[in-house]
C-alpha cells in the first residue's frame, strides 16, 4: 500500500541540498517533508532550516538516523562521506539517496596524516579495486537491510534525455555512437581541488553524468531488444590539469585554478558490447556557463539533447546589472550582451523529475530508475578510465 507521507532528511545544506528541497517540494502524488537537516556547521543548517522551513536541526548524523520521522537519508556531502554515511544508514533501517559518485577513492587505506597529500599519487588500480569493494559494500547493505539505495543521476531523467529514448525506442535499430560532456569555468569548492576529498577531478565530477546517461540508454536498448542490457566492456581514457599550461597568466583567471592533485579535464572512450562507442568528456575550461549535452547517432536516428544551455528564452541587456539579481543559469556571472536564461533549471536538467521519482519510490515501495547498481557500474568505469589514463592503455572491464 502507497504511503501518503515520506520524511526525507537532507545531510549538508549547500548548492546540491537547496536543489533537492526545491525539487522535493514540487513533488505530485505524496507528500515530501523535509524532516530534519544536518551541515557541517550549525549556522549553514540553521540558515538552511530558516530558508526551507525545516523544523528539525541535528547536530549529528547519528543522531538524525534514529528519528521515526526519517524514511531516508539524502546525502549531499563530499564525495568522501558517502559510502560510511549510506552503511550507517542502512544498518539504522533508512533508505539513501546518494548522488554522484556513489563512492570515491580517497586515500580510506593510508594513514590520516598523509592521505591529505598521498590519497592523488596512488596507483590506480589500487583505487579501482578500493571503490570496487565500497560499491559493493554499499549495495550490499541496503540489500541486507531491505532499503533503497538511489543514485542522485539526474541526466537520466531529462525531459530530452528521457524523450530522446523514446524515440529511440520508436525508430528501432542500433545506437552506435554517443557523444556526451559536461563543462563549465571550474568548481571553486575547495573539496574539488583535491583527490583526498573529491576521489578524482573533472572526470569524476563531471563525465560522470554523461557516462551515466550513455550507460543507462544501451541497458534501455539491450532490454528492449532481447531482455538483456548491452555492457560496457572496456575504457581508454586521457586526463590533465589544462590550467598549468606555461602560457597562462593571472590575466586569463577567468577559469578556476589552483587544482592540487587532480585533473580538470578528462575523457573516456567507452566500448560496449555490441561494438558500439561513447565518448564522454568533464572539463573545467569552458566560459560562458555550464554546457551539457548529450549527441545520439543510431542507425535510424540522429539525436541531440541539450540540457543546458538551451534557447527557450533568449535575453539582451546593454550592460551587466541590467536584470539586477536575476538569475541566468548555472556557473553564468553576468547578464550582459545576449544570454540564454533557462526558465527551469531544475525541470530541464532533470533534478526535478528525479526528485519526484525517488519520492514516489519510496512511498510506493518500487525502485527507483536510478539505482545504486548504476551508481556502482559508473564509478568502477570512471576507475578504470583513470587506470587507462595512468597505463596509456585500453582497460578490459568485468
Amino acid at each position: 500500500m502507497a504511503a501518503d507521507r515520506v520524511g526525507i532528511a537532507l545531510v549538508g545544506a549547500g548548492f546540491l541540498a537547496r536543489t533537492r528541497a526545491r525539487c522535493y517540494a514540487k513533488a505530485a502524488g505524496v507528500q515530501v517533508e523535509i524532516a530534519a537537516v544536518t551541515a557541517a556547521s550549525r549556522a549553514s543548517a540553521e540558515a538552511f532550516a530558516t530558508a526551507h522551513a525545516v523544523t528539525r536541526i541535528a547536530d549529528d548524523y547519528q543522531d538524525l538516523l534514529q528519528d521515526p520521522s526519517v524514511d531516508a537519508v539524502d546525502l549531499c556531502v563530499p564525495n568522501h562521506l558517502h559510502a560510511p554515511m549510506c552503511v550507517a544508514a542502512a544498518a539504522a533501517g533508512k533508505h539513501v539517496i546518494c548522488t554522484k559518485p556513489l563512492t570515491a577513492y580517497v586515500g580510506q587505506d593510508l594513514p590520516a596524516d598523509a592521505a591529505e597529500d598521498a590519497a592523488g599519487a596512488q596507483p590506480r588500480g589500487a583505487m579501482l579495486a578500493s571503490v570496487h569493494q565500497e560499491c559493493e559494500q554499499m549495495v550490499a547493505a541496503c540489500a541486507a537491510a531491505g532499503v533503497q539505495l538511489m543514485y542522485g543521476e539526474n541526466w537520466i531523467y531529462a525531459p530530452a534525455v528521457q524523450r530522446a529514448q523514446g524515440l529511440l525506442a520508436k525508430a528501432g535499430g542500433s545506437l552506435l555512437e554517443m557523444r556526451g560532456w559536461e563543462s563549465h569555468s571550474g568548481s571553486h569548492s575547495a573539496y574539488a581541488r583535491r583527490w583526498k576529498y573529491t576521489g578524482g577531478g573533472a572526470l569524476l565530477r563531471l563525465g560522470a553524468h554523461p557516462v551515466g546517461a550513455m550507460l543507462y540508454l544501451k541497458d534501455c536498448e539491450g532490454r528492449a531488444r532481447n531482455g538483456q542490457p548491452i555492457l560496457p566492456v572496456a575504457v581508454s581514457a586521457e586526463v590533465a590539469d589544462l590550467s598549468r599550461n606555461p602560457a597562462l597568466d593571472e590575466g586569463d583567471r577567468f577559469l578556476a585554478g589552483g587544482w592540487h592533485d587532480v585533473e580538470n579535464w578528462g575523457t573516456v572512450v567507452i566500448t560496449f558490447a555490441d561494438g558500439s562507442r561513447g565518448v564522454a568528456n568533464g572539463s573545467d575550461n569552458m566560459l560562458g556557463g555550464m554546457e551539457s549535452k548529450l549527441e545520439l547517432l543510431g542507425s535510424r536516428a540522429h539525436l541531440k539533447c541539450n540540457l543546458s544551455p538551451n534557447d527557450q528564452l533568449q535575453a539582451y541587456a546593454p550592460v551587466t546589472g541590467t536584470f539586477g539579481d536575476g538569475y541566468i543559469m548555472e556557473k553564468v556571472h553576468g547578464d550582459a550582451g545576449w544570454t540564454t536564461p533557462i526558465p527551469d533549471e531544475d525541470w530541464s536538467s532533470g533534478q526535478s523529475a528525479m526528485c519526484q521519482d525517488f519520492a514516489l519510490a519510496l512511498a510506493q515501495g518500487r525502485p527507483a530508475l536510478s539505482s545504486g547498481e548504476l551508481g556502482a557500474q559508473v564509478t568502477r568505469l570512471i576507475y578504470a578510465a583513470y587506470l587507462a589514463a595512468e597505463q596509456g592503455r585500453r582497460v578490459q572491464l568485468d
